[in-house]
């Protein structure tokens, strides 16, 4: 199948159903699935009918309640919280292979992926409402700086590689002038450097930029059961009033592990896309292959335990049903160590499956994983949680939909 038959298929399938396409071409989901995968090869005429079908879907959907671009995308998560609430993504950036591949399966845009945003020539992005950019936190989280500092490399914006790309969400806002953005980083952000990196940001935005900005550490905790603080950056065009002291937050720890833990009283939901890879429904059990081997464990309580005797809090978070879990990291397919599920006195704990860390994050089961548990385990570790962004969303919408209204009609 050919890259434009695959973004067709995926499109098609967004716009409507895998079971919808399936039906209209005339064959089963499965042949369906095994054509994404491409691990069989459809005939010619497929590409016309999938265009009808897209094409078809297209007029059918609502029109947009604003536009918005997608930068640093990684697996979407801000854009679902933003596409929940009636957007429209017109431009989409992610550098990362893998997370392509998981964007495009899950969105199947008609407008590609771009790569690299350093080479994306500003006045070819779309026009647009509202930017969204989760922009890369290794130079300024606790742990980047310190992995930099022991190897004697650079951090925050010194890093050339990475802390440099904030500028290029400068240049697109300076050429596009959307109504608003949204900015997210980790919380060790506005503490780098003793603040002055946070000071650099603020003011490009305001006095740079022309923006008003407000800010606010949010924990995750208050909408799902893990602990994950970020730093979401709303700015407006033109001052309307948002203000992070509206955004409504749950009570913390009302939301427990049980919930995104598979279930192993015969109610696991069957999802097709995972076809068993994680959760055998004939036992009702997790695979094994997530059971810490004895030797990993011992290790990992000896590693604690020597910490323990220093006086240091390193070491594995065992958590049960009623517990929040810990961060979610990038690099839990290391030893899976911050989140190991208790499974009984006798038996060793285990890794969280990638589906678990999908529901983690806040993504629904709806959602597909088709890379490897080591990829997928890096993707939901670098993703944003996304009820939280569907909480920032719904204010920001509200403010944007408000500013239009009041606008002069031309």
């Amino acid at each position: 199948m050919t890259a434009s038959t695959i973004d067709l298929l995926r499109l098609a399938i967004s716009r409507t159903s895998r079971s919808r396409v399936a039906e209209e071409l005339g064959v089963s989901e499965r042949t369906i699935r095994r054509w994404e995968a491409s691990e069989t090869q459809p005939m010619n005429y497929i590409t016309d009918a999938l265009q009808k079908i897209a094409e078809s879907e297209k007029r059918k959907m609502p029109s947009p309640s604003f536009k918005f671009i997608d930068l640093f995308a990684g697996i979407g998560g801000i854009r679902l919280a933003f596409e929940d609430v009636g957007g429209q993504c017109v431009f989409t950036s992610e550098w990362d292979d893998y997370a392509q591949r998981t964007y495009g399966v899950n969105y199947g845009d008609d407008h590609g992926i771009s790569g690299d945003i350093t080479k994306v020539d500003a006045s070819t992005v779309p026009d647009h409402d509202i930017l969204l950019a989760g922009f890369p936190c290794q130079p300024f989280s606790i742990a980047g700086v310190s992995k930099k500092n022991a190897l004697g490399r650079a951090h925050g914006f010194l890093d050339e590689t990475q802390g440099t790309l904030f500028f290029d969400i400068v240049r697109i806002i300076a050429e596009k002038k959307p109504q608003a953005f949204l900015l997210e980083n980790v919380k060790n952000l506005a503490s780098h450097d003793r603040g002055r990196t946070f000071d650099v940001i603020k003011q490009t935005l305001t006095q740079g930029l022309g923006y008003t900005i407000d800010y606010r550490i949010i924990d995750a905790a208050h909408f799902v059961p893990q602990h994950r603080e970020r730093i979401v950056i709303v700015g407006f065009k033109n001052d309307v009033g948002f203000s992070f002291d509206d955004l409504e937050l749950p009570e913390k720890g009302e939301r427990l592990l049980g919930e995104i833990l598979h279930k192993t009283d015969g109610s696991e939901p069957v999802l097709a896309w995972d076809e068993g890879k994680y959760f055998d429904h004939k036992s009702n059990t997790v695979h094994g292959k997530y059971t810490l081997s004895d030797k990993l464990w011992q290790y990992l309580q000896n590693y604690a335990a020597k910490h323990r005797e220093k006086g240091n809090g390193f070491g594995f978070g065992l958590v049960g049903k009623t517990s929040v879990a810990r961060t979610l990291s990038a690099r839990y397919y290391k030893d899976g160590s911050e989140i190991l599920v208790e499974q009984g006195a006798k038996k060793n704990p285990r890794r969280l499956t990638p589906r678990e860390c999908a529901r983690l994050m806040g993504f629904p089961d709806t959602y597909k994983i088709p890379v490897s548990d080591t990829r997928a385990y890096k993707q939901f570790g670098n993703s944003v949680a996304v009820p939280v962004f569907q909480a920032v969303a719904k204010l920001v919408a509200k403010k944007l939909k408000a500013k239009k209204k009041s606008a002069p009609k031309k």
